[in-house]
Protein backbone atom coordinates (compact mmCIF):
# COMPACT_ATOMS: atom_id res chain seq x y z
CA UNK A 1 0.00 0.00 0.00
CA UNK A 2 0.71 3.61 -0.99
CA UNK A 3 2.37 6.32 1.87
CA UNK A 4 -0.49 6.35 5.03
CA UNK A 5 -1.86 3.37 3.44
CA UNK A 6 -1.34 -0.19 4.91
CA UNK A 7 2.22 -0.84 2.88
CA UNK A 8 3.53 2.42 4.63
CA UNK A 9 3.53 4.60 1.60
CA UNK A 10 4.79 3.49 0.60
CA UNK A 11 9.68 -1.16 -4.77
CA UNK A 12 15.53 -10.81 -15.54
CA UNK A 13 14.05 -11.49 -18.86
CA UNK A 14 12.33 -14.19 -20.78
CA UNK A 15 8.71 -15.22 -20.14
CA UNK A 16 6.40 -18.38 -19.99
CA UNK A 17 2.57 -19.27 -19.80
CA UNK A 18 1.38 -19.67 -16.36
CA UNK A 19 1.01 -23.50 -15.94
CA UNK A 20 -1.25 -23.52 -12.50
CA UNK A 21 -3.30 -20.87 -13.59
CA UNK A 22 -6.96 -21.61 -11.95
CA UNK A 23 -9.64 -20.75 -14.51
CA UNK A 24 -12.64 -18.75 -13.60
CA UNK A 25 -14.85 -19.56 -10.75
CA UNK A 26 -12.33 -21.60 -8.78
CA UNK A 27 -11.40 -20.37 -4.63
CA UNK A 28 -9.77 -17.06 -3.89
CA UNK A 29 -6.71 -16.75 -2.66
CA UNK A 30 -8.11 -16.47 1.05
CA UNK A 31 -9.99 -19.54 0.86
CA UNK A 32 -13.78 -18.49 -0.17
CA UNK A 33 -15.55 -19.80 -2.63
CA UNK A 34 -16.91 -17.07 -5.63
CA UNK A 35 -18.64 -17.28 -8.87
CA UNK A 36 -16.46 -14.98 -11.48
CA UNK A 37 -18.63 -13.94 -14.48
CA UNK A 38 -17.35 -15.43 -17.39
CA UNK A 39 -18.03 -12.34 -19.79
CA UNK A 40 -16.45 -9.91 -17.60
CA UNK A 41 -14.04 -11.39 -16.19
CA UNK A 42 -10.45 -11.55 -17.35
CA UNK A 43 -9.48 -14.42 -19.31
CA UNK A 44 -7.37 -16.72 -18.52
CA UNK A 45 -7.66 -16.38 -14.61
CA UNK A 46 -4.60 -16.48 -12.86
CA UNK A 47 -5.63 -16.41 -9.50
CA UNK A 48 -3.64 -18.87 -6.98
CA UNK A 49 -4.90 -20.68 -4.16
CA UNK A 50 -4.04 -21.14 -0.52
CA UNK A 51 -0.71 -23.88 0.02
CA UNK A 52 -0.05 -23.39 -3.88
CA UNK A 53 3.15 -21.48 -5.12
CA UNK A 54 2.15 -18.57 -7.30
CA UNK A 55 2.94 -19.30 -10.80
CA UNK A 56 5.72 -17.82 -12.15
CA UNK A 57 5.40 -14.93 -14.10
CA UNK A 58 8.64 -14.05 -15.50
CA UNK A 59 11.55 -16.12 -15.74
CA UNK A 60 15.17 -16.34 -15.42
CA UNK A 61 14.74 -13.19 -12.67
CA UNK A 62 17.83 -12.90 -10.26
CA UNK A 63 16.25 -12.83 -6.60
CA UNK A 64 16.71 -9.18 -6.05
CA UNK A 65 19.13 -7.07 -7.51
CA UNK A 66 19.64 -6.78 -11.04
CA UNK A 67 20.28 -3.81 -13.51
CA UNK A 68 16.81 -2.96 -14.21
CA UNK A 69 15.79 -3.61 -10.16
CA UNK A 70 18.49 -0.85 -9.55
CA UNK A 71 17.38 1.63 -12.00
CA UNK A 72 13.88 1.26 -10.49
CA UNK A 73 15.16 1.25 -7.27
CA UNK A 74 17.18 4.57 -7.44
CA UNK A 75 13.63 5.97 -9.37
CA UNK A 76 11.57 4.99 -6.33
CA UNK A 77 14.75 6.54 -3.93
CA UNK A 78 14.70 9.57 -5.88
CA UNK A 79 10.84 10.35 -5.99
CA UNK A 80 10.32 9.36 -2.25
CA UNK A 81 13.45 12.06 -1.44
CA UNK A 82 11.64 14.26 -3.89
CA UNK A 83 7.99 14.02 -2.08
CA UNK A 84 9.62 14.82 1.86
CA UNK A 85 10.81 18.02 0.20
CA UNK A 86 7.51 19.16 -0.43
CA UNK A 87 5.78 20.10 2.38
CA UNK A 88 9.15 22.17 3.57
CA UNK A 89 9.27 23.91 0.54
CA UNK A 90 5.28 25.01 0.95
CA UNK A 91 5.27 25.84 4.45
CA UNK A 92 8.39 27.98 3.73
CA UNK A 93 7.16 29.51 0.27
CA UNK A 94 4.02 30.10 1.51
CA UNK A 95 4.88 31.81 5.20
CA UNK A 96 7.33 33.67 3.52
CA UNK A 97 4.79 35.46 1.12
CA UNK A 98 2.47 36.31 4.35
CA UNK A 99 0.08 33.33 3.76
CA UNK A 100 -0.81 31.16 7.04
CA UNK A 101 -1.22 27.79 8.03
CA UNK A 102 -4.42 27.35 6.40
CA UNK A 103 -3.61 28.08 3.08
CA UNK A 104 -0.57 26.13 3.43
CA UNK A 105 -3.18 22.65 4.18
CA UNK A 106 -4.84 23.87 1.57
CA UNK A 107 -2.44 23.26 -1.08
CA UNK A 108 -1.18 20.14 0.35
CA UNK A 109 -5.15 19.15 0.28
CA UNK A 110 -5.33 20.49 -3.04
CA UNK A 111 -2.98 17.84 -4.03
CA UNK A 112 -4.27 14.64 -1.90
CA UNK A 113 -7.87 15.30 -2.98
CA UNK A 114 -6.95 14.59 -6.76
CA UNK A 115 -4.54 11.62 -5.90
CA UNK A 116 -7.09 10.06 -3.48
CA UNK A 117 -10.05 10.00 -6.03
CA UNK A 118 -8.54 9.44 -9.22
CA UNK A 119 -5.92 6.40 -7.96
CA UNK A 120 -8.80 4.10 -8.79
CA UNK A 121 -9.10 5.06 -12.14
CA UNK A 122 -5.26 5.25 -12.69
CA UNK A 123 -5.19 1.25 -11.80
CA UNK A 124 -7.68 0.85 -14.72
CA UNK A 125 -5.86 2.53 -16.88
CA UNK A 126 -2.36 0.89 -15.63
CA UNK A 127 -4.39 -3.10 -16.47
CA UNK A 128 -5.13 -1.35 -19.85
CA UNK A 129 -1.66 -0.07 -21.46
CA UNK A 130 2.28 -0.36 -20.46
CA UNK A 131 2.57 1.52 -16.82
CA UNK A 132 6.08 1.75 -17.76
CA UNK A 133 5.08 4.62 -20.24
CA UNK A 134 2.44 5.43 -18.15
CA UNK A 135 5.47 6.25 -14.84
CA UNK A 136 7.24 8.00 -17.17
CA UNK A 137 4.78 10.44 -18.88
CA UNK A 138 3.26 11.20 -15.00
CA UNK A 139 6.98 11.75 -14.07
CA UNK A 140 7.47 14.54 -16.99
CA UNK A 141 4.51 16.02 -16.00
CA UNK A 142 5.53 16.57 -12.63
CA UNK A 143 8.60 17.40 -13.85
CA UNK A 144 6.53 20.35 -15.54
CA UNK A 145 4.55 20.88 -12.83
CA UNK A 146 7.30 21.51 -10.31
CA UNK A 147 9.29 23.67 -12.52
CA UNK A 148 6.44 25.70 -12.72
CA UNK A 149 6.18 26.47 -8.99
CA UNK A 150 9.71 27.11 -8.75
CA UNK A 151 9.53 30.02 -11.55
CA UNK A 152 6.47 31.10 -9.42
CA UNK A 153 8.38 31.24 -6.42
CA UNK A 154 12.03 32.49 -7.63
CA UNK A 155 10.29 35.69 -9.40
CA UNK A 156 8.16 36.33 -6.06
CA UNK A 157 5.16 36.05 -7.73
CA UNK A 158 2.98 33.54 -5.89
CA UNK A 159 -0.66 33.23 -5.80
CA UNK A 160 -2.54 30.34 -3.89
CA UNK A 161 -4.57 28.97 -6.41
CA UNK A 162 -1.97 28.67 -9.09
CA UNK A 163 -0.14 27.10 -6.50
CA UNK A 164 -3.31 24.77 -5.77
CA UNK A 165 -4.08 24.24 -9.64
CA UNK A 166 -0.23 23.07 -9.91
CA UNK A 167 -0.99 20.88 -6.81
CA UNK A 168 -3.94 19.17 -8.44
CA UNK A 169 -1.75 18.22 -11.58
CA UNK A 170 0.66 17.15 -9.70
CA UNK A 171 -2.01 14.68 -7.49
CA UNK A 172 -3.71 13.84 -10.77
CA UNK A 173 -0.51 12.39 -12.11
CA UNK A 174 0.79 10.70 -8.62
CA UNK A 175 -2.63 8.82 -8.99
CA UNK A 176 -1.84 7.59 -13.05
CA UNK A 177 1.97 6.68 -11.30
CA UNK A 178 0.95 5.01 -7.95
CA UNK A 179 -1.09 1.96 -9.36
CA UNK A 180 1.67 0.69 -11.92
CA UNK A 181 4.69 0.61 -8.91
CA UNK A 182 2.50 -2.38 -7.48
CA UNK A 183 3.18 -4.63 -10.56
CA UNK A 184 6.69 -3.63 -11.75
CA UNK A 185 8.46 -5.08 -8.69
CA UNK A 186 7.15 -9.03 -9.10
CA UNK A 187 8.18 -8.25 -12.69
CA UNK A 188 11.97 -7.40 -11.68
CA UNK A 189 13.03 -9.67 -8.99
CA UNK A 190 12.12 -13.38 -8.06
CA UNK A 191 12.17 -12.88 -4.35
CA UNK A 192 9.29 -9.85 -3.66
CA UNK A 193 9.99 -9.77 -0.47
CA UNK A 194 13.38 -8.70 -0.15
CA UNK A 195 12.61 -6.49 -2.95
CA UNK A 196 9.93 -4.77 -0.76
CA UNK A 197 12.41 -4.43 1.82
CA UNK A 198 15.08 -2.98 0.04
CA UNK A 199 12.60 -0.12 -1.39
CA UNK A 200 11.00 0.26 2.11
CA UNK A 201 14.79 0.97 3.02
CA UNK A 202 15.65 3.20 0.20
CA UNK A 203 12.20 5.21 0.61
CA UNK A 204 13.39 5.39 4.92
CA UNK A 205 16.68 7.16 4.38
CA UNK A 206 15.28 9.54 1.45
CA UNK A 207 12.68 10.16 4.29
CA UNK A 208 15.23 11.12 6.68
CA UNK A 209 17.43 13.19 4.29
CA UNK A 210 14.39 15.24 2.40
CA UNK A 211 13.12 17.41 4.72
CA UNK A 212 17.18 18.32 5.88
CA UNK A 213 18.14 18.70 2.13
CA UNK A 214 14.71 21.31 1.97
CA UNK A 215 15.86 23.29 5.08
CA UNK A 216 19.15 24.37 3.88
CA UNK A 217 17.97 24.80 0.08
CA UNK A 218 15.57 27.08 1.94
CA UNK A 219 18.21 28.58 3.93
CA UNK A 220 20.65 29.26 1.37
CA UNK A 221 18.19 30.13 -1.71
CA UNK A 222 14.40 29.68 -0.93
CA UNK A 223 11.78 27.84 -1.77
CA UNK A 224 11.90 28.28 -5.32
CA UNK A 225 15.20 26.02 -5.20
CA UNK A 226 13.53 23.47 -2.93
CA UNK A 227 11.08 23.00 -6.06
CA UNK A 228 13.40 22.89 -8.98
CA UNK A 229 15.24 20.20 -6.79
CA UNK A 230 12.06 18.36 -6.54
CA UNK A 231 11.25 18.88 -10.33
CA UNK A 232 14.98 17.30 -10.90
CA UNK A 233 14.36 14.22 -8.62
CA UNK A 234 11.17 13.43 -11.33
CA UNK A 235 13.39 14.35 -14.52
CA UNK A 236 16.14 11.73 -12.86
CA UNK A 237 13.05 8.84 -11.74
CA UNK A 238 11.69 9.38 -15.63
CA UNK A 239 15.35 8.82 -16.67
CA UNK A 240 15.73 5.61 -14.47
CA UNK A 241 12.15 4.17 -15.91
CA UNK A 242 13.38 5.03 -19.70
CA UNK A 243 16.55 3.19 -18.81
CA UNK A 244 14.73 0.41 -17.51
CA UNK A 245 14.29 -3.00 -19.57
CA UNK A 246 10.81 -4.93 -18.13
CA UNK A 247 10.32 -8.29 -18.82
CA UNK A 248 7.23 -8.96 -21.12
CA UNK A 249 3.75 -9.69 -18.78
CA UNK A 250 3.01 -12.76 -18.38
CA UNK A 251 -0.04 -14.05 -20.52
CA UNK A 252 -3.31 -12.60 -20.39
CA UNK A 253 -2.42 -10.33 -18.08
CA UNK A 254 -3.70 -7.15 -19.22
CA UNK A 255 -6.98 -7.19 -20.66
CA UNK A 256 -8.12 -6.59 -24.18
CA UNK A 257 -11.64 -5.02 -25.64
CA UNK A 258 -13.41 -4.64 -22.48
CA UNK A 259 -14.69 -1.47 -21.38
CA UNK A 260 -13.04 0.89 -18.69
CA UNK A 261 -16.56 0.54 -16.46
CA UNK A 262 -15.88 -3.32 -17.16
CA UNK A 263 -12.71 -3.49 -16.07
CA UNK A 264 -13.22 -1.22 -13.02
CA UNK A 265 -16.17 -3.11 -12.43
CA UNK A 266 -14.11 -6.62 -12.61
CA UNK A 267 -11.48 -4.61 -10.38
CA UNK A 268 -13.71 -3.75 -7.23
CA UNK A 269 -14.91 -7.47 -7.86
CA UNK A 270 -11.73 -9.13 -7.80
CA UNK A 271 -10.85 -6.81 -4.49
CA UNK A 272 -14.13 -7.56 -2.94
CA UNK A 273 -13.53 -11.69 -3.69
CA UNK A 274 -10.33 -11.59 -1.00
CA UNK A 275 -12.04 -11.27 2.57
CA UNK A 276 -8.01 -10.89 3.48
CA UNK A 277 -7.61 -7.41 1.29
CA UNK A 278 -10.96 -5.85 1.83
CA UNK A 279 -10.61 -7.06 5.77
CA UNK A 280 -7.54 -5.22 5.57
CA UNK A 281 -8.62 -1.98 4.34
CA UNK A 282 -11.59 -2.22 6.68
CA UNK A 283 -9.67 -1.97 9.87
CA UNK A 284 -7.54 0.63 8.55
CA UNK A 285 -9.91 2.94 7.58
CA UNK A 286 -10.47 2.51 11.75
CA UNK A 287 -6.13 3.06 12.25
CA UNK A 288 -6.47 6.04 9.85
CA UNK A 289 -9.43 7.85 11.67
CA UNK A 290 -8.26 7.15 15.05
CA UNK A 291 -4.74 6.59 15.31
CA UNK A 292 -2.47 8.12 12.05
CA UNK A 293 -4.74 10.98 11.30
CA UNK A 294 -5.29 12.51 15.28
CA UNK A 295 -1.42 11.57 16.05
CA UNK A 296 0.65 13.54 12.57
CA UNK A 297 -0.80 17.09 14.08
CA UNK A 298 -1.26 16.61 17.57
CA UNK A 299 2.53 15.14 17.92
CA UNK A 300 3.84 17.76 16.01
CA UNK A 301 2.10 20.13 18.13
CA UNK A 302 2.63 19.25 21.61
CA UNK A 303 6.71 18.53 20.94
CA UNK A 304 7.10 21.94 19.34
CA UNK A 305 5.25 23.64 21.81
CA UNK A 306 6.88 21.47 24.88
CA UNK A 307 10.19 20.65 23.41
CA UNK A 308 11.13 22.97 20.66
CA UNK A 309 11.15 22.44 16.86
CA UNK A 310 14.69 21.01 17.14
CA UNK A 311 13.26 18.05 19.54
CA UNK A 312 10.83 17.32 16.95
CA UNK A 313 13.00 16.98 14.18
CA UNK A 314 15.01 14.66 16.54
CA UNK A 315 11.94 12.36 17.14
CA UNK A 316 11.09 12.27 13.46
CA UNK A 317 14.52 11.26 13.03
CA UNK A 318 14.33 8.38 14.97
CA UNK A 319 11.23 7.55 13.57
CA UNK A 320 13.17 7.23 10.22
CA UNK A 321 15.79 5.49 11.63
CA UNK A 322 13.41 2.86 12.86
CA UNK A 323 11.41 1.80 9.52
CA UNK A 324 14.82 0.95 8.22
CA UNK A 325 15.86 -1.00 10.79
CA UNK A 326 11.78 -2.65 9.96
CA UNK A 327 13.44 -2.76 6.37
CA UNK A 328 16.47 -4.82 7.60
CA UNK A 329 14.53 -6.77 9.36
CA UNK A 330 11.68 -7.63 6.52
CA UNK A 331 15.46 -8.74 4.06
CA UNK A 332 15.90 -11.56 6.60
CA UNK A 333 12.96 -12.65 8.40
CA UNK A 334 10.43 -15.22 6.09
CA UNK A 335 7.38 -15.98 8.38
CA UNK A 336 5.03 -18.43 7.03
CA UNK A 337 2.09 -16.36 7.40
CA UNK A 338 2.86 -13.03 6.69
CA UNK A 339 0.29 -10.35 7.66
CA UNK A 340 0.17 -12.61 10.86
CA UNK A 341 3.97 -11.42 11.62
CA UNK A 342 2.84 -8.03 10.29
CA UNK A 343 -0.08 -7.35 12.75
CA UNK A 344 2.11 -8.79 15.37
CA UNK A 345 5.38 -6.20 14.48
CA UNK A 346 2.42 -3.27 14.29
CA UNK A 347 1.66 -3.48 18.16
CA UNK A 348 5.02 -1.44 18.08
CA UNK A 349 3.23 1.67 16.60
CA UNK A 350 0.97 2.31 19.81
CA UNK A 351 4.94 3.37 21.26
CA UNK A 352 4.73 6.56 19.12
CA UNK A 353 1.45 8.55 20.58
CA UNK A 354 1.65 7.19 23.67
CA UNK A 355 4.74 8.00 24.80
CA UNK A 356 4.30 11.73 23.91
CA UNK A 357 0.59 11.64 25.35
CA UNK A 358 1.93 10.18 28.35
CA UNK A 359 4.64 13.54 28.62
CA UNK A 360 8.00 11.20 28.60
CA UNK A 361 11.20 12.79 27.82
CA UNK A 362 12.77 13.30 24.59
CA UNK A 363 14.83 10.32 24.78
CA UNK A 364 11.77 8.33 25.64
CA UNK A 365 9.55 9.61 22.78
CA UNK A 366 12.75 8.95 20.27
CA UNK A 367 12.80 5.45 21.84
CA UNK A 368 9.56 5.09 20.95
CA UNK A 369 9.46 6.69 17.58
CA UNK A 370 12.22 4.27 16.81
CA UNK A 371 10.46 1.21 17.47
CA UNK A 372 7.20 2.37 16.09
CA UNK A 373 9.20 3.01 12.72
CA UNK A 374 10.34 -0.62 12.86
CA UNK A 375 6.73 -2.10 13.63
CA UNK A 376 5.36 0.06 10.70
CA UNK A 377 8.27 -0.75 8.04
CA UNK A 378 7.77 -4.89 8.96
CA UNK A 379 4.41 -4.48 8.50
CA UNK A 380 4.47 -2.48 5.51
CA UNK A 381 6.87 -5.08 3.69
CA UNK A 382 4.75 -8.21 4.68
CA UNK A 383 1.55 -6.12 3.18
CA UNK A 384 2.97 -5.12 0.28
CA UNK A 385 4.48 -8.73 -0.68
CA UNK A 386 1.05 -10.18 0.08
CA UNK A 387 -0.97 -8.41 -2.62
CA UNK A 388 1.78 -8.53 -5.12
CA UNK A 389 2.19 -12.62 -4.67
CA UNK A 390 -1.45 -13.22 -3.96
CA UNK A 391 -3.48 -11.27 -6.31
CA UNK A 392 -3.01 -12.12 -9.91
CA UNK A 393 -0.85 -10.07 -12.63
CA UNK A 394 -4.37 -9.12 -14.49
CA UNK A 395 -5.78 -6.75 -12.13
CA UNK A 396 -2.77 -5.99 -9.82
CA UNK A 397 -2.94 -2.59 -10.73
CA UNK A 398 -6.91 -1.85 -10.14
CA UNK A 399 -6.63 -3.93 -6.94
CA UNK A 400 -3.80 -1.86 -5.23
CA UNK A 401 -5.43 1.02 -6.90
CA UNK A 402 -8.53 0.15 -4.96
CA UNK A 403 -5.97 -0.20 -1.91
CA UNK A 404 -4.95 3.18 -1.90
CA UNK A 405 -7.93 4.11 -2.15
CA UNK A 406 -9.69 2.74 0.76
CA UNK A 407 -6.41 3.52 3.03
CA UNK A 408 -6.78 6.94 2.75
CA UNK A 409 -10.40 7.80 2.42
CA UNK A 410 -10.54 7.96 6.34
CA UNK A 411 -7.84 10.38 6.65
CA UNK A 412 -8.64 13.97 6.28
CA UNK A 413 -11.07 12.97 8.47
CA UNK A 414 -8.83 11.83 11.38
CA UNK A 415 -6.81 15.34 10.91
CA UNK A 416 -10.24 17.19 10.83
CA UNK A 417 -11.40 15.75 13.99
CA UNK A 418 -8.08 16.15 15.28
CA UNK A 419 -8.43 19.82 16.48
CA UNK A 420 -11.93 19.38 17.85
CA UNK A 421 -11.01 16.53 19.63
CA UNK A 422 -8.09 17.31 21.38
CA UNK A 423 -10.16 20.40 22.50
CA UNK A 424 -12.39 18.53 23.87
CA UNK A 425 -10.58 15.76 25.60
CA UNK A 426 -7.01 17.49 25.37
CA UNK A 427 -3.79 16.57 23.42
CA UNK A 428 -2.45 14.29 25.53
CA UNK A 429 -5.62 12.05 25.96
CA UNK A 430 -6.58 11.82 22.29
CA UNK A 431 -2.52 10.80 21.80
CA UNK A 432 -3.06 8.05 24.80
CA UNK A 433 -6.07 6.78 23.25
CA UNK A 434 -4.64 6.49 19.65
CA UNK A 435 -2.18 4.74 21.31
CA UNK A 436 -4.91 1.94 22.59
CA UNK A 437 -6.58 2.22 19.40
CA UNK A 438 -2.95 0.96 17.97
CA UNK A 439 -3.86 -2.43 20.31
CA UNK A 440 -7.32 -2.61 19.33
CA UNK A 441 -6.55 -2.67 15.35
CA UNK A 442 -3.83 -4.78 15.61
CA UNK A 443 -5.71 -7.26 17.53
CA UNK A 444 -8.93 -7.05 14.99
CA UNK A 445 -6.29 -7.86 12.70
CA UNK A 446 -5.20 -11.10 13.97
CA UNK A 447 -8.93 -11.85 14.74
CA UNK A 448 -10.14 -12.47 11.24
CA UNK A 449 -8.92 -15.87 10.06
CA UNK A 450 -8.23 -14.92 6.43
CA UNK A 451 -5.80 -12.26 7.40
CA UNK A 452 -4.25 -14.09 9.69
CA UNK A 453 -3.83 -17.86 8.06
CA UNK A 454 -3.28 -16.11 4.78
CA UNK A 455 0.33 -18.44 4.01
CA UNK A 456 2.49 -16.56 1.82
CA UNK A 457 3.14 -17.61 -1.66
CA UNK A 458 6.68 -17.64 -3.10
CA UNK A 459 7.92 -18.20 -6.61
CA UNK A 460 8.72 -21.40 -7.71
CA UNK A 461 12.52 -22.71 -8.07
CA UNK A 462 13.89 -21.09 -11.12
CA UNK A 463 17.21 -22.44 -13.52
CA UNK A 464 20.06 -20.66 -12.92
CA UNK A 465 19.77 -18.01 -15.28
CA UNK A 466 23.12 -19.44 -17.96
CA UNK A 467 20.86 -22.26 -18.44
CA UNK A 468 17.61 -20.87 -19.22
CA UNK A 469 19.23 -18.28 -21.38
CA UNK A 470 20.24 -21.00 -23.09
CA UNK A 471 16.64 -22.79 -24.04
CA UNK A 472 15.30 -19.29 -23.76
CA UNK A 473 16.73 -16.19 -25.09
CA UNK A 474 16.20 -13.19 -23.43
CA UNK A 475 13.08 -10.79 -24.97
CA UNK A 476 12.50 -7.10 -23.15
CA UNK A 477 9.03 -5.38 -23.08
CA UNK A 478 9.57 -2.83 -25.78
CA UNK A 479 7.01 -0.95 -23.90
Amino acid sequence: MYGTSPSGEPSGSGSTADEDAVGPGAGAPDGSDRTVDPIAAPAPSTATVPGRHRPAAVTGLAPVWSRDFALFFVARALARLGDTMLPVALAAGLLQHGYGAGAIGLAMAASAAPFAGLVIFGGVIADRFSTRKLMIGADLVRLVTQALAAGLFFTGHVVLWQICAIGAVNGAAGAVFQPGVASTVPRLAADVQGANGAIRIAESAAQLAGPALAGLLVAFSSAGGVFAAHSATYALSALCLLLLRLPPAPPGSRPHGGSFRGDLVVGWREFRARTWLWGVIVIWCVYMLFISGPTVPLVATEVVQRHGASAYGLINSALGAGTVVGGLLALRLRPRRMLRAGSIALFAFACFPATVGAGLGVPAMSAGAAVAGAGMSFWGVMWATSVQTQVAPDVLNRIHAYDVAGSLAMMPFGQALAGPAASVLGADNVLLVAGAMTLVVCTSLLLVPAIRDLLRVDPPARLPRTDRAVRHPARHDPH
